[in-house]
């Protein structure tokens, strides 16, 4: 992944990606797309990390695939968010979200 302006806590792409199939089924460009565009450009999700990413959840059930014709003709993978992949989804957005809300802890103490 490369990153713009930030740098991400580890493991946050699973959480970007589930979190982007939560609003439908798009296939790997448009999942990388939607991220960039959503970030304003400060994140990019190269296929280096997407892909392996994608397999890696596809193994734990947390996301299903099928080929289909993209809109512009060419046979694309398109990824669906599965069950258990929602419930992933609401267990990794909790705990990042427990994790900020921590850090935002001790900068406020460190401000001090």
């Amino acid at each position: 992944m490369e990153v713009g302006r930030s740098e991400l806590i580890s493991g946050t792409l699973d959480l970007l990606i589930l979190k982007t199939l939560s609003m439908g089924v798009l296939h790997g460009y448009g999942i990388a797309q939607h991220i960039q565009k959503l970030s304003s450009d400060a994140l990019r999700v190269e296929e280096g990390s997407l892909y392996p990413a994608l397999q890696r959840m596809q193994a734990k059930g947390f996301v299903s695939s099928e080929w289909k014709r993209s809109p512009t003709g060419r046979q694309a993978r398109y990824y669906k968010l599965t069950a258990v992949g929602r419930r992933q989804l609401g267990l990794q957005e909790s705990s990042f979200l427990d994790s900020v809300a921590a850090i935002k802890r001790v900068l406020r103490q460190s401000e001090s």
